[in-house]
């Protein structure tokens, strides 16, 4: 991914090309998981499998502007979801097999010899859904300092988006049951000082085989790029459970990008490698020991903080980062992108507001059969919008 050039007539940088990598469930419309990526996938454009068919993936292509990126989420889902209609089927919410089962594999392609090894090493570990988010950066030390940042505060994004808190229809006491159960790979990543300290990391890796190859590299945030670990182009955030509100998407997508420019603007303040008074060890076993409290507990964790271990709750810290981004959201014209994250702040994130609803006694069904029906009424509300003064209003 390339940044757009900058237009002549404005001193303000141009914002990043942005993308997604969006896995949805499928199933029935009281919230069964009925898989059937390997049929979509030879039918719709766009559409990839997974390795366990129950759930499959769409792409959306690099894009600066957030209005255009919600048409661009919600046109793959539209016509997906007519699809699925034709067979009686919707899109399900959430980031676990809610209503099970996850006691076995579902192969979406047999004869894949890669799948086999997911399979034989992983299980059902793998069989989740989420949203990569994807940001452009060409230039080698801003996109290693903003995914230094970002590797610091994945921990706060998760917190933002957690969406699994059940599992074959019980509560699993987390948060965020699909980052819980994941299987990071290589289970130890050290915060990159450099290029160069990456491509170094990477080739030991696939040389000792703890890797398979490039791709199977499964951690919080990672670099990426069509020639990786050598080209690079982008930043990869992986730690997102499923945002199934397109919009609160863009606006954790925002917020991500105003920190990673934050870093690019002035590394002395924003980079851990130079901000911290910890050492690079140290704040990379800080991250994953945030990535993991989150997941239990997301806005409710107790986290610690980047530049110096002191403990700090997540909701507390982010509403630090956003007034940190306050200034730089204004001059980007991010200010109403990024509003929908006090809503989640005050009201609670996708699986609190649903363990709330089943503390009083709702079951698992009908809350996934709930959350079903307003995927598609918001679905078709913002489509409604794209492309109007409401939805420019809307993202900015």
């Amino acid at each position: 991914m390339n940044q757009p050039d900058a237009p002549q007539t404005t001193t303000v940088a141009p914002l990043l090309l942005k993308g997604f990598e969006v896995e949805l469930y499928t199933g029935r419309r009281d919230g069964t998981v009925v898989g059937c990526s390997a049929e979509a996938a030879a039918a719709l454009q766009g559409f990839v499998t997974e390795p366990d068919h129950r759930n499959l993936e769409y792409i959306t292509p690099p894009e600066a502007s957030y209005a255009r990126q919600l048409s661009l989420l919600l046109e793959p889902r539209r016509r997906l979801r007519r699809w699925l209609q034709q067979r009686d089927l919707t899109l399900l919410p959430g980031s676990t097999l809610s209503l099970g089962d996850s006691g076995h594999f579902e192969r979406s392609d047999p004869a894949n010899p890669y799948h086999d090894y997911i399979e034989q090493t992983y299980g059902t570990r793998v069989v989740t859904a989420s949203v990569h988010i994807n940001l452009g950066l060409t230039a080698m030390e801003p996109l290693f300092a903003g995914l230094r940042l970002l590797r610091c505060e994945a921990s706060l994004l998760l917190a933002l988006s957690a969406s699994s808190p059940f599992l074959d229809g019980a509560v699993t006491g987390a948060h965020s049951q699909r980052w819980l159960q994941f299987p990071l790979t290589p289970a130890e990543v050290p915060l990159f000082l450099s290029h160069g300290h990456y491509v170094d990391w990477m080739e030991q890796q696939l040389q000792r085989g703890t890797m398979q190859n490039v791709r199977h590299f499964w951690t919080s945030v990672r670099p990426n790029g069509e020639d990786r670990p050598y080209g690079l182009n982008r930043l990869e955030i992986r730690i997102c459970d499923l945002v199934s509100d397109p919009v609160l998407l863009l606006a954790i997508t925002a917020l991500a990008e105003l920190r990673v420019r934050l870093a690019q603007n002035d590394p002395e303040q924003w980079d851990p490698l130079r901000a911290s008074r910890l050492d690079t060890d140290e704040l990379a076993r800080l991250a994953d020991a945030n990535d993991r409290a989150a997941a239990r507990s997301s806005l409710d964790a107790t986290l610690r903080h980047w530049r110096d271990g002191t403990p700090i709750q997540a909701r507390a810290w982010l509403r630090q980062l956003l007034e940190e981004v306050a200034p730089l959201a204004a001059a980007f014209g991010l200010t109403p992108v990024i509003e929908p994250l006090e809503a989640v702040l005050e009201q609670g994130n996708q699986a609190m507001r649903w363990l709330g609803r089943h503390r009083n006694g709702e079951t698992i069904r009908a809350i996934v059969a709930d959350e079903v029906r307003v995927m598609v009424e918001q679905e078709d509300e913002l489509a409604a919008m794209t492309g109007t003064d409401a939805a420019l209003g809307l993202l900015g």
